[in-house]
Formats: C-alpha cells, structure tokens, sequence
C-alpha cells in the first residue's frame, strides 16, 4: 500500500475472524511502529503482546469486575464525561455503530452487551497491551509518545491486512490486565488495541467515523492568502 491508502483506508475494526495472527506478522507491525518518533528519542514505550489463554482469563476478569460494579482501575489519568462538540462527535459515531448492528436506543441487553465487547477485547485473537516506564510516570511526554506509537501502530497493522481499535475499556480494570499479562511492576500500563484480521461480514467494520476538516482544524499564521 501507499501511505495515502493507509492512512485514509484504516479504519476502527471491531469484528474479527478466529483466525490467528502468526507471531512473525506481529513482529513485522511491531518493528514498523517502533519507528515513531519520540521526545529526544527516549522511546519510553513497551508492548506486552497477549493471546490464548492469558487473553481469555484478562476477557473474563474485565467481565465479571464490570458486571460486578467494580469501580474502573485505569492507570493513565481520565477526564470525565465529554461535553460540548466532544459530546456531540461521542454520539454521532455511536448512533452510526448502533445503527448498523441494529441496536435500538432502548434495547438495554444489546446495548449491555455491546459494551461488553470492549471490556472482551472485542474478541479479537491479539491484543497489544503498551505500557510505558514508570521512572517517568507523572508527566505528559511519555503518553504522549505512546499515543505517537499507537497510531504507528494501527497503521502499520492495516499496512499489513490486519485491523485494529485502540481499547480503552480494555485496560479499565488495569489490575486483571497486569496479572494475567505478566507486567511488571516498572510498567505503567497507557492503552491496549485489540488486532486481527478483519471479519468483513460483521457490520460495525464498514462504519467510517468523519473527520473534522482542516478549516475546523487548523489556524495558520503568517501565511500569505
């Protein structure tokens, strides 16, 4: 692919095939997404890369600590609710998500269980934990530049015929992650992003969120009209 089809062909993927990814795939996606850059090329970010049984037990604690009521555990900061345009661009692509998997607004088991498949990885054969050291935790510049690998790394992936969603729910319950993952204590745990090959027949795959524009966007300065 062209980097253009990359970049404007990749999008969110939700549904996967069983199949697995071979280890070498993943080392391919790996070693191109490790090219990001990074502030003053600290590079502070690693991956614990799960599948099979460890992702299995991490779906089932997720699940059962959320069905239970347990109070998230995330280790990177939140911000609350989204408000304002946020909110607005929150809702737009779940009324698309909705809308194809034929969710109603008051159907609360499909709703229930939507939510749910995040906090199962959406049952996808990889999931890509990236966590980052914690000799640096407390600032913004390592997120950040996990943030900057993340994208390198959904992009990468979809270079090489596999899908991606960046997980939030994921890693919700950060201390079920960390013992069936094996991470270690100097690891912060940022994101995860559950990989596999597309499954083109689920109906959530086709939904392409939009995109602000770049006079939305973007001020430029001194630039002559």
């Amino acid at each position: 692919m062209q980097y253009d089809d990359v970049v404007l062909g990749r999008r969110s993927i939700r549904g996967f095939k069983r199949e697995p990814v071979p280890k070498d795939v993943i080392r391919d996606v790996m070693a191109l997404a490790m090219r990001a850059p990074s502030s003053l090329n600290t590079q502070p970010w690693n991956f614990y890369v799960v599948t099979g049984e460890p992702l299995d037990r991490i779906r089932a604690g997720n699940t059962e600590r959320n069905l239970a009521g347990v109070p998230e555990s995330r280790e990177s900061r939140g911000h609350g609710a989204y408000e304002g345009v946020h909110r607005e661009r929150q809702i737009e692509i779940a009324k698309q998500l909705f809308a194809v998997m034929g969710i109603d607004r008051h159907d609360v088991e499909k709703r229930k269980d939507w939510v749910l498949r995040g906090f199962r990885q959406f049952d996808a054969p990889v999931s890509i934990v990236v966590t980052y050291d914690r000799s640096i935790h407390g600032g913004d510049i390592g997120p950040f530049d996990c943030g900057g690998v993340t994208n390198a790394l959904v992009n990468a992936a979809w270079s090489r015929g596999l899908g991606c969603v960046i997980n939030s729910q994921g890693i919700m319950q950060s201390p079920v992650v960390r013992e069936h993952a094996g991470i270690t204590d100097d690891q912060v745990i940022m994101i995860c992003v559950a990989m596999g090959y597309p499954d083109n027949d689920f109906p959530a795959n086709a939904v392409v969120s939009r995109r602000k524009s770049v006079d939305e966007a973007v001020v430029f300065v001194g630039f002559e009209d």
